[in-house]
């Protein structure tokens, strides 16, 4: 093995099972090998590729489902059956289907790495933007007409200084090298998830990075698979990363069947799938990572917004530990290798909103979602400590709050954003309502719920007075009819930035209301009796379309029913003459 190089790939035995170079001393080289190795003895011949690991880049990407070394499961399903063979591979890119290219530039015409040369309709939702791959700089010599053509076809010929270069649809790139870019852009615009406790309490900026750590049955997967639905990014690239193969396998089934909310088409027409299953080998597992981030970049490149839903970090991170394990390395806390920290810190810096390559300005953004399994629902562990380094919102899943059945179950308490200030000008241009204002209220008013009950705990409930029950009213009106969302309602299943923040708005004046109510002497229980208050509640199942109306009228109710409730008190108080 004299003369390989780090991350080679290789092809070991007669099977020709894919493998890595990871170490080289000398002429020995270390290889994980990213499929089952049984069977493998002394001897066996060994052939190197020369090159690293890499993904095809091109049309045909979206809609597939790969495994963690881009090999189409699909496809492999069809050659090898079920239960997929050792040593079977496959193109990632479909070589005998061809595509309509529509050329954008000219013969003649000078071309920099990230030009568009043309674009492919892929799907109906995304135009494939064919870019000049990023080490090439030249004059287009010659280029295609608009016609149909396989993604190994010749489309352009490029002259640059060192001699003529050949372009095709599809390119390679190796995945843990990060595509370049020209410069780094502030995150402005929030990731809209439709989910209210993200995009009201705790928001996400696309280009951003988010971890969602939590133990069993907190709803990771849950979460990452309504913000793969619901996200407003134009390319959503999912991983399962060591995920059980039952939870794979839903995605697999729910996502083909799901429309995408703002086209009415199927949402897969803008997904691309990574599944890599707990039962699947380790060392693809690792890899998965970088294949879906290397992909995630390609069509940030083309100007769109992607979202990585990684699920999750903890799996990769596990054979990370593995592989560290097997190469004899120095363990550091809970036997995860020392680089643990760089590795993530690698992964979630290749997200964010960036100026891409091209003689035109044109700007780009990866939102990553990491999902963390701590064992036990422990957040100091390494995994989650160092995640939270890094990333710049926490959304922290809450084991007593599943059980009580609040989903989606973050903490309030514990998550934050550092996104706030980002986002807050968006916001209230897009609701125009003060939503900075209205946040903080809220947010204020569940930080007085949980020193009250604290109080309740210590005392009981006869210690507060009127005033202090309607607090505790007021925030569980927050926590029941504005936190809890179901995932499954047809309509409260998503909600729009205006909607949320018109429903936050209309309890804040509920609390407020029923604040000066106590003080002019309202019994608390005439209150929580009010029509208005189920109004609120039921407020969640309106369309978001009719929304306006609806926050109207509640509004004009919560006015007239809180008028005569004080007239009535006071007529009722005043002395008999």
């Amino acid at each position: 093995m004299l003369g390989a190089q780090m991350y080679e790939l290789v092809k070991v035995g007669t099977t020709g099972l894919i493998g890595e170079v990871i170490r080289v001393e000398g002429e020995k080289a270390t290889i994980q090998v990213y499929e089952e190795t049984t069977g493998i003895k002394p001897g066996e011949h060994v052939e190197r590729t020369g090159n690293p690991l890499s993904v095809e880049l091109g049309p045909g990407m979206i809609n597939q489902i790969y495994d963690g070394i881009q090999r189409p499961l699909p496809t492999l399903m069809e050659t090898a059956g079920t239960f997929i063979t050792r040593g079977v591979t496959s193109p990632a890119l479909d070589r005998k289907k061809s595509w309509r290219f529509v050329p954008k530039v000219k013969t003649g015409q000078k071309v920099v790495g990230g030009d568009i040369l043309g674009e492919v309709p892929e799907t109906v939702l995304i135009a494939q933007r064919i870019l000049v791959p990023p080490n090439v700089t030249g004059t287009i010599k010659s280029i295609v007409k608009e016609s149909d053509y396989h993604v190994t076809d010749d489309i352009a010929e490029v002259e640059m200084q060192n001699g003529l270069v050949k372009l095709q649809l599809m390119h390679t790139w190796p995945v843990r090298k990060a595509r370049p870019i020209k410069s780094k852009l502030p995150s402005v615009v929030p990731l809209v998830t439709g989910q209210r406790i993200m995009d009201f309490l705790f928001p996400i900026a696309k280009g951003g990075t988010a971890a969602i750590p939590g133990g069993f049955g907190t709803g990771k997967t849950v979460m990452q698979q309504q913000l793969a639905k619901w996200a407003d990014a134009e390319i959503i690239v999912y991983v399962g990363c060591g995920e059980r193969g039952n939870e794979m396998t839903e995605v697999l089934e729910t996502f083909p069947e799901l429309k995408d909310p703002r086209s009415g088409q199927p949402l897969m027409a803008r997904t691309i799938l990574v599944a890599n299953t707990s039962n699947m080998p380790i060392a693809a597992r690792e890899a998965s990572i970088y294949t879906g981030i290397t992909m995630a970049e390609y069509f940030r490149d083309m100007g769109y917004d992607v979202a990585l839903m990684a699920d999750s970090t903890s799996r990769w991170a596990e054979a990370l530990r593995e592989i560290s394990g097997r190469l004899e390395e120095m363990p550091g806390e809970e036997g995860y290798p020392a680089y643990l920290a760089s590795r993530l810190a690698e992964f979630y810096e290749r997200a964010g909103r960036v100026e891409v390559l091209g003689s035109e300005p044109r700007a780009g953004s990866i939102s990553a979602v990491g999902a963390v399994s701590p064992s036990g629902g422990d957040f100091s562990e390494p995994v989650t400590q160092n995640t939270l380094r890094i990333t710049k919102v926490f959304w922290a899943l809450s084991k007593a709050l599943a059980e009580r059945r609040h989903f989606p179950a973050i903490d309030w308490l514990t998550s934050y954003s550092l996104y706030l200030d980002s986002v807050e000008d968006w916001y209230e241009q897009k609701t125009k309502q003060p939503w900075k204002h209205i946040r903080r209220d809220a947010m204020s008013l569940l930080q007085k719920d949980e020193e009250l009950r604290e109080i309740v705990m210590l005392v009981g409930p006869d210690a507060l007075s009127e005033s202090q029950r309607a607090t505790l009213e007021a925030a569980r009106m927050i926590k029941e009819d504005f936190l809890i969302q179901s995932a499954l309602h047809p309509v409260d299943s998503y909600c729009s930035p205006e909607k949320t923040t018109a429903m936050m708005r209309l309890i804040m004046k509920f609390q407020e209301k029923m604040e000066k109510a106590v003080e002019d002497g309202v019994p608390l229980q005439r209150i929580l009796d009010l029509p208005v208050r189920q109004e609120i509640a039921r407020s969640k199942i309106e369309p978001s379309e009719q929304f306006d109306e609806v926050a109207r009228k509640i509004e004009e109710n919560l006015d007239d029913q809180f008028s005569k409730l004080t007239a009535e008190t006071q007529s009722l108080e005043a002395p008999q003459t």
